[in-house]
């Protein structure tokens, strides 16, 4: 499979589109590069050289719902925040092959290290769902205990979270550990100081670490072209270890090739980058405007490309999943919806003293000393109070 490089190229608009059919299969002419892609857009399966993955068919099934499941979890996420509920969300629509084909290759002593947007990665890694809303809703500081899943907790910060991944891939190696760590970042934090350092770091100590970018077109609202002048997963080469590009709306080829790397990693054969190349179809968060750096046509593109619809065209054409399953899924996406909505409503707020907990482990003389005045501020409003 080819797909146009993004390598020194206008911003797409209308009219870029090309096709990743069946048949597109010749070797890629000059200035374009390989893409694994196991599922086309048309719901068909072809074959690639070097990644190969015969699933069952309730396997199939099983990431169809995977997909359906955190699509609908983030869309009621989205409307929680506009309802005021929320005070942000990082929406993954588009990106849901990308996280759950990655999410389903770990094993159970994998480790990951997210970034904020990985709800579909925390979904196959067993995080309640509504755990992951009171970080957005103000409530607490993350929402799960990251060794209970080893799925470490959201990180803000862009890009911090590939050198945590690297330091703790190097333990695992220096403890005989049968482990892979697997770091989730996006096209635009490619371009952060801390990206390089773990790509060195890791590569230098072969440490077994798997370096998962989803590339969505859009670093909040510059285009890739402004951040790369090669295809982001050719700069693996230039640290020391391999890196492939893979269709990221394509959950079967994500796993596979995942499920690879990961292997890879396990059996001391160093890191691997893969960039996913997907697409953000909403806003980069919910006080971002799209439209005002994106066309719709090129929204319109990439809606050809949907990963859920591209699952279920094949379920339906192979005869693996009939109406009843279909009808049985969207009352189990409802129900999901609406165990979001109260479980948000009924959150508790925080202890006012709270947000002064857990930050050093032998305690601090500059956080005593702003919980302290911060103590002192709170009782004034009890005292006028009093005084009414």
């Amino acid at each position: 499979m080819t797909v146009e490089s993004t390598a020194a190229r206008k911003p797409r608009r209308s009219g870029a589109k090309r096709s990743t059919s069946a048949r597109d299969t010749k070797k890629q002419p000059a200035g374009q590069t390989e893409l694994v892609q196991l599922l086309t857009p048309e719901g068909e399966r072809v074959e690639h050289p070097e990644y190969a993955i015969d699933p069952t068919p309730e396997e199939l099934r099983g990431l169809y719902r995977d997909m359906v499941l955190t699509r609908r979890f983030d869309a009621e996420a989205t409307t929680l925040q506009r309802q005021g509920e929320l005070g942000l969300w990082a929406s993954l629509l588009g990106q849901e092959a990308a996280q759950i084909g990655s999410g389903r290759a770990l094993n159970d002593a994998d480790y990951v290290f997210p970034t904020y947007r990985e709800h579909g990665v925390a979904w196959c890694r067993g995080v309640d769902p509504t755990n992951l809303l009171g970080m957005f809703r103000g409530v607490n500081h993350g929402g799960w205990d990251p060794n209970s899943n080893n799925f470490h907790l959201y990180t803000i910060v862009i890009g911090s979270q590939t050198l945590h991944a690297t330091g703790y891939a190097m333990g695992v190696a220096k403890d005989g550990a049968d482990a892979a760590v697997l770091a989730y970042f996006g096209d635009g934090a490619s371009s952060q100081g801390d990206v390089a350092e773990s790509f060195t770091f890791s590569a230098v100590y072969n440490a077994p670490v798997v370096f998962f970018c989803q590339n969505n077109q859009w670093a909040i609202s510059e285009p890739t072209e402004k951040q790369t002048r090669v295809p982001l997963y050719q700069r693996a080469q230039g640290f020391g270890f391999p890196g492939v590009r893979v269709d990221g709306n394509d959950v079967l080829a994500c796993l596979a090739v995942t499920k690879a790397a990961l292997e890879r990693a396990r059996t001391g054969q160093g890191p691997m980058l893969i960039e996913a190349f997907t697409y953000r179809m909403g806003a980069h968060t919910t006080s971002d405007d799209p439209t005002r750096y994106r066309s719709p046509e090129e929204q319109e593109l990439w809606e050809t490309k949907d990963p859920i619809l591209r699952l279920r065209t094949l379920l339906t054409r192979e005869g693996l999943a009939d109406d009843a399953y279909f009808a049985e899924l969207e009352r189990e996406s409802d129900a999901l919806a609406k165990r979001v909505r109260d479980a948000v409503r009924a959150m508790p707020d925080p202890e006012d003293m709270a947000m002064f907990e857990h930050i050093y482990a032998d305690g601090h003389a500059l956080v005593d000393e702003e919980r302290a005045r911060f103590a002192e501020y709170q009782a004034s409003f009890v005292t006028a109070e009093e005084g009414i």
